[in-house]
């Protein structure tokens, strides 16, 4: 991987892995498309760095609060009472499943499901279950509202993600969008949930970085930079939008990046793997 392609990538990292399009799909589609080698998963992991340190910066007031209150009602029962301290443990049991699963078949993750016919399935299936959780939730819940049991859901419905082409955020968000949030308030529960597993499997990957099969560290570096840089105005963007308007521009670009695959993996044009 050569600096151009290394920051084409962390470019393409920064616009995706917020927005319900799945960045790991972008990231083995875009290579595929321009004749480059596919960077890996290591590289897809330890890139996502940048974009979570976009996201600490972004929410640092709200992760100081989180993190305070949580330590805080470990011992005084009054704080329990407060959203930031069930917050805590909401993210705490989300990455539970993600991270057992993520370790179970970091193997399969790694190598079969980088395959480009699971990617297209993929994006189109979450797409029209976006779609419906569109149309069937209730859109009224706030932040404030979020209980246990919509932590569990989310939390599951995160590990779904490690299949590339479900999307992390689109996973989270539209869990979010089927207990009832509104759309706002599912994607910034769904942030915070992702910062831990997102964080652990980047670092987990990072001792793969500037292995001579692979990106070199320096690529690595730009990608990883440029990724927080357009990662950064990538949630202030999406967090505006989705104030206002539905997921549905997500759910049909889904649909026709996942068909468009379709089509160039049965007429020869790309390779699978």
């Amino acid at each position: 991987m050569n600096l151009f392609q290394a920051a084409v990538l962390g470019v393409v990292q920064g616009l995706t892995e917020f927005l319900p399009v799945s960045s790991t799909a972008h990231l083995r589609i875009v290579p595929a498309l321009a004749g480059w080698p596919d960077p890996g998963a290591a590289f897809t992991a330890v890139v996502q760095l940048g974009t979570m340190l976009a996201l600490v910066v972004y929410f640092w007031r709200e992760i100081v609060h989180i993190t305070v209150a949580w330590t805080r009602g470990l011992w005084d029962a009054s704080t329990r009472r407060t959203l930031e301290y069930r917050m805590g443990w909401y993210v705490i049991f989300a990455t539970i499943p993600i991270g057992a699963l993520g370790l179970a078949f970091k193997d399969q993750i790694e190598t079969g499901a980088r395959n480009l016919w699971l990617i297209s399935v993929a994006l189109i299936v979450l797409g029209l279950v976006l779609l419906l959780a569109e149309k069937v939730g209730a859109h009224k819940r706030e932040e404030e509202e979020i209980t246990f049991r919509d932590g569990l859901v989310v939390g599951l419905a995160q590990a779904a993600a490690l299949v590339p082409g479900v999307s992390r955020s689109g996973a989270t968000i539209t869990a979010g969008l089927f207990v009832g949030l509104k759309r706002e308030a599912a994607a910034r529960f769904s942030f915070l949930l992702s910062i831990p597993a997102v964080v652990l499997s980047g670092l987990f990957e990072l001792r793969k970085i500037g292995d001579p099969a692979g990106p070199s560290l320096t690529a690595t570096m730009l990608a990883t930079a440029l990724a927080f840089v357009v990662g950064l105005a990538s949630i202030h963007w999406l967090l505006r939008y989705l104030g206002r308007h539905s997921t549905g521009v997500f759910v049909g670009y889904r649909v026709a990046v996942g068909l468009l695959l379709v089509g160039l993996l049965s007429g020869g044009v790309l390779a699978a793997t």
